[in-house]
């Protein structure tokens, strides 16, 4: 009996994470809207999102071995995520999966669990227009 391989290794293993999250990052480091909600020094949060990619998607723990669990939502708790940045989040996310080349299938899985996680992160409503 075959496993079936996880999405990490049909995304291409660590290489492909290192692509996506480099992408990624490049754009939010000129996003004007998200840039601010960073530190100045980007590295070592790069370095966590490609652990914690890596380890989501079946690939090593090594994120959970050096931070414990994700935490997510409390992690992104103090910074203010509302429609906007979620959509800029999103966008900037899409596109780096789109210039790392990932391959389908993981394609498809990776984007509909950004498509998921994005509105998760919210924590602020949108403005009341009239």
């Amino acid at each position: 009996m075959s496993e079936q391989p996880t999405i990490f290794e049909q995304a291409g293993g660590a290489p492909a994470f290192r692509r996506l999250v480099n992408a990624f990052y490049a754009r939010v480091e000129h996003d004007p809207l998200l840039r601010p909600m960073f530190p100045p020094d980007l590295e070592p949060g790069k370095e966590h999102q490609y652990l914690f990619l890596i380890q989501y998607f079946g690939g090593p723990p090594a994120y959970g071995e050096q931070r414990g669990h994700p935490r997510l939502r409390v992690r992104h708790a103090p910074f203010p995520i509302g429609p906007s940045e979620r959509d800029a989040w999103l966008a900037h996310m899409l596109a780096a999966l789109d210039e790392a080349a990932i391959p389908e299938p993981a394609r498809s899985a990776m984007r509909a669990y950004f498509e998921l996680a994005a509105p998760a992160m919210m924590n602020q409503q949108s403005p009341n227009t009239l």
